[in-house]
């Protein structure tokens, strides 16, 4: 079973709708103790890193995602999600996040004549093989909506980046912690394959 984290933040029912149209089982959770026995765990998050931060520590999610990504059972950050896996994020202020990837969350801030919100469509380069891109092609786009960028202090973090008037950072992957900065559950039939792979991917392997 699927646990996706339901704290208030985000369109959680698009995400679990997705894993259904691929014949999975995924259960939103508004109850931290109730994911202990999740096989998968999905932080989905739209919104303020700040303002997410809070709330998962004012409803006592953090102790509960912290022990299950310390299982190493697969845990997928999407959009926010993904932001949140890091230590720290510049939005109004400086805010700690889970810490479960090293790394800050910093303003988008690309070349002109792009502009902030990145809000579309676009390209996701590999940064390495890894079976959560299997089957992906590299000319596929994936939706993407975000004003905040990842930067990961170890390179070997990133599992992919994306060209927006310069590269940021889409997706990371640090042992069974992985991020995705797009919305798979938005990204048509690639985004699709995104989630069967998460479904089928065993980080011990």
């Amino acid at each position: 079973m699927i646990a996706i984290v339901d704290y208030g933040v985000g369109n959680l029912a698009s995400v679990r709708n997705a894993f259904h149209r691929i014949g999975a089982q995924a259960e939103l959770h508004d109850d931290p103790a109730t994911i202990s026995g999740a096989e998968r765990l999905i932080l989905p998050g739209v919104g303020s890193f700040r303002v997410a931060m809070e709330t998962l520590n004012a409803r006592g999610w953090v102790p509960a995602l912290h022990a299950f990504a310390q299982s190493g059972r697969p845990f997928l950050g999407i959009c926010l999600g993904m932001q949140l896996l890091f230590d720290r994020g510049t939005e109004h202020g400086s805010t700690v996040g889970l810490g479960l990837i090293p790394g800050e969350v910093v303003m988008l801030e690309p070349l002109p004549p792009h502009k902030v919100p990145h809000v579309g469509w676009n390209g996701l380069t590999p940064a390495k093989q890894h079976p959560l891109l299997a089957r992906i092609k590299p000319s596929v786009d994936f939706y993407f909506v975000h004003s905040f960028q990842c930067v990961p202090a170890n390179p070997a973090d990133v599992l992919g980046t994306c060209d927006f008037g310069g590269h940021f950072v889409a997706a990371v992957v640090a042992g069974n912690v992985a991020g995705m900065q797009f919305h798979p559950e938005k990204s048509q039939p690639a985004g699709i394959q995104i989630l069967e792979n998460f479904v089928e991917w065993d980080p011990a392997c």
